[in-house]
């Protein structure tokens, strides 16, 4: 590790979807997109800085598509969980392959293959240089893995979250579809409640907003970029709260 680089934060929570590891496939893991971005966290592991990462499950399975065909949320919503392990443990073994130490550590007890959540475990295999993976949401029906990450994020007492998304930061509308869709580069989070912009669920919002943990949103398919955040570079939005 670079101990001596002039990084932005020490200790961050990664929130990534499942997609970020599709690729151009429509479904599943791409082994290019999987290792493109374990190269991309262990260049910021070595500067020195402490990682958590919560990864989605929806590359894989979505509870709200499976409503739509007659499955029941909750066991919908555990479905879901599961493919946020399978995804953990695909990022495990990528990160681990460029010599990198890591634990995978569950909300839902599966003790052949991950540790279950233990806070002060998790502190302190960050504060031992291993990167940390926190899979299966909250353990909970209901609840979305943007509330699981800001959850870990403020048991781990991260400084930070980090948001990857598809785009460069948080808009006032969807950059992908109207093109003058005009993007923010600080924003408070009352205003994104009370624009209904798309930056976590009302739950991970209100959690970060009550605890005041700052949100990063960026663009994560963008080589490089987690590494520039990491360094100061405005390649975000940052969601603040200082009108709180």
């Amino acid at each position: 590790m670079d101990q001596g680089a002039n990084v932005r934060y020490r200790r961050v929570l990664l929130k990534l979807s499942g997609e970020a590891l599709m690729g151009a496939q429509r479904f599943g893991i791409d082994p290019e997109a999987l290792a493109a971005l374990a190269e991309e966290i262990v260049q910021v592991h070595r500067l020195g800085v402490q990682l958590g990462i919560v990864i989605g499950g929806g590359n894989i399975f979505r509870g709200i598509q499976a409503a739509a065909h007659g499955i029941d949320k909750v066991s919908g919503d555990y479905m879901g969980m599961l493919a946020t392990v399978i995804n953990g443990l695909a990022l495990q073994n990528a990160i681990e392959a460029l010599g990198v130490p890591t634990r995978l550590q569950t909300a839902i007890a599966m003790a052949q293959i991950a540790e279950p959540f233990i806070r002060r475990r998790a502190i302190r295999h960050l504060e031992k240089g291993r990167i940390v993976i926190f899979a299966a949401g909250t353990g909970n029906p209901y609840f979305t893995t943007d509330t699981a990450a800001a959850l870990r994020a403020i048991e781990i007492e991260a400084e930070v979250i980090l948001k990857g998304t598809r785009v460069d930061g948080v808009y006032d509308a969807d950059p992908e579809k109207v093109a003058t869709a005009r993007r923010y580069e600080r924003i408070s989070s009352r205003e994104v409640l009370e624009k209904g912009l798309r930056v976590m669920d009302l739950t991970a919002i209100t959690l970060c907003q009550e605890n005041r943990l700052p949100i990063l949103v960026f663009n994560v398919n963008r080589r490089g970029n987690l590494l520039r955040l990491m360094l100061g570079e405005p390649v975000a939005t940052i969601v603040h709260h200082d009108d709180v």
